[in-house]
């Protein structure tokens, strides 16, 4: 048991991510663009562009623009030549934090990011610098009210590695990356569906900001993801809830 924050944590970046909406299809694109160049059109012949397919539709984004980034990706028709980059920081109290981002100029893209972190009391830091802290994982968040182990049996047997609990009652389940798709869709069938999901980074441990510290380090992540080249911001810090209602407020 750990992280008695956890479903304020999730809770805060849904909302902010949905404040930011505007920007999702964007990422999205690029993501589907991306994932398709790397293993084509196809969602069933290619875990990445699935989970990004799949995250398309559940934002409401048109099928048809989805498969035009697809087939744009793939080289069947015309589109921008992104790249993926990588960059590593730290926040406050040496917080981890790592932006993936995609670009068509490196040099714009680490200017701007170098820019936020100094900005907002981070700094950045070499290649490899935090990234050891983190693992990529499919995650499936539950809510308190969900009973953990009637979803356990389920995905144990769709391939999942492991369930965390919270002291606030939420929990996750862990997967293999190639595994999230079949892990999730076997916990729906069985009628619980997580509010929350996601193949992402996740560190290995967690530190808790508090305060000004915690001000800080939730205003230099906003200011990384309003940036346009970015598409994910991960960071080891679970922020206690009077932190996250006072930037709420």
């Amino acid at each position: 048991m750990a992280g008695h924050s956890k479903w304020a944590n999730i809770q805060h970046r849904k909302k902010a991510q949905d404040k930011k909406r505007a920007k999702v299809f964007t990422r999205l694109i690029r993501e589907i663009t991306v994932a398709a160049r790397m293993g084509g059109s196809d969602p069933n012949d290619n875990p990445r562009l699935r989970l990004a397919w799949d995250k398309a539709l559940a934002a409401n984004m048109p099928k048809d623009n989805i498969e035009r980034a697809a087939k744009r990706g793939a080289g069947e028709s015309g589109g921008d030549n992104f790249e993926e980059v990588r960059y590593e920081g730290y926040g406050p109290q040496g917080a981890a934090i790592m932006v993936d981002c995609m670009t068509d100029n490196r040099n714009r893209t680490v200017s701007e990011i170098r820019y936020a972190f100094s900005r907002n009391g981070g700094n950045m830091g070499a290649d490899g610098s935090v990234a050891y802290l983190f693992d990529r994982k499919g995650v499936l968040t539950f809510s308190p009210d969900v009973d953990d182990e009637q979803v356990l049996d389920p995905a144990l047997e769709a391939g999942a590695e492991d369930l965390v609990e919270y002291e606030d009652g939420s929990f996750e389940v862990l997967t293999a990356p190639d595994d999230y798709t079949q892990v999730r869709e076997a916990v729906e069938a069985a009628g619980f569906a997580p509010a929350d999901g996601d193949v992402t980074m996740r560190p290995s441990t967690t530190v808790e900001l508090t305060g000004d510290a915690a001000q800080t380090c939730l205003k230099l992540i906003d200011a990384l993801e309003d940036i346009d080249d970015v598409q994910n911001v991960y960071t080891n810090v679970e922020f206690d809830e009077a932190s996250l209602s006072d930037e709420a407020a």
